[in-house]
């Protein structure tokens, strides 16, 4: 027995130092492009983005609002359209979708619902080339809508709905909306969707990430630079950064703007993931 405080202590060092290594992994990247975007061309080819002196983030955001008459910002427009709009309308469809396989009993459910585990084991990767055919053959290629409609549609979130449905919407209110003679869809936007909150902003979080950061699709589809997101934007001026060492500086400090609405959403949206725990415990 006397070795068991000594043990307790010594595995809890462990498993604080593995924490305190896994947090200083995922920070000091972020910590290094703070401080990389601050400096000029000739501090990042020198390797001095860790010092404290030359501090140019003004002049940085400067020369990344003139380039290109502003280009970097409607790229960034772009990218919020299609990850803003493109999360909420996917989570509403992912919702609407788990919510019938849940509420619903029809010839095939099962059946289809496994046609959606399939399309989870996919990777989008391997999707692009049939997605620019189909989209050529629709005439949209190189276009909005090439990048917009193909974020609508997450085999994932519509499994994740039907999972978080389960939980936290319970037959009886349902029968009991519709004893207070509530149509259908009105039920659901009524008394299903507000229940499943939680669900929805993680289906919302999951795809605004992944159509944020998404490079592949857009990369296939778009020869505009001015439908461009962000990320393929960010790629086309580090391509140029061989040729025109004055880019990069434009390339990190616009990689630093591009985190922030990350940042945001999941603080700014993490009270429902709360709110939703505190459902369930209570359920």
């Amino acid at each position: 027995m006397s070795g068991g405080p000594r043990h307790w202590s010594l595995s809890r060092t462990v498993v604080n130092g593995v924490l305190v290594l896994a947090t200083a992994y995922t920070l000091l990247p972020l910590g290094w492009l703070l401080t990389a975007a601050a400096k000029n061309t000739a501090d990042l080819l020198g390797g001095n983005t860790l010092t404290p002196h030359n501090f140019n983030l003004g002049r940085n955001l400067a020369e990344l609002a003139s380039t290109g008459d502003g280009i970097y910002f409607r790229w960034y427009a772009n990218s919020l359209l299609y990850a803003g709009l493109g999360a909420a309308l996917c989570a509403l469809i992912c919702v609407a979708a788990g919510y019938v396989f849940h509420v619903y009993t029809f010839p095939g459910k099962e059946k289809l619902f496994g046609l959606v585990l399939v399309g989870v084991m996919v990777p989008t990767t391997a999707l692009a080339l049939p997605m620019y055919l189909l989209a050529s053959e629709v005439g949209i290629v190189n276009s909005f809508w090439a990048v917009f409609l193909p974020s609508l549609v997450n085999p994932f979130g519509v499994y994740l709905a039907r999972v978080f449905c389960t939980g936290y919407i319970p037959g009886e209110v349902l029968e009991a909306a519709r004893v207070d003679g509530t149509g259908e869809l009105r039920t659901f936007w009524s008394v299903g969707l507000p229940m499943v909150m939680p669900g929805f902003v993680t289906v919302f979080l999951f795809q605004f990430t992944a159509i944020w950061n998404n490079f592949f699709l857009p990369l296939v589809m778009l020869s505009d630079n001015r439908l461009f997101p962000v990320s393929l934007g960010l790629f086309t001026w580090n391509v140029q950064t061989r040729s025109f060492p004055e880019y990069y500086p434009l390339v990190v400090t616009g990689a630093l703007l591009a985190v922030i609405p990350l940042i945001l959403a999941f603080v700014l949206l993490q009270r429902h993931w709360k709110a939703g725990l505190t459902a369930g415990s209570v359920k």
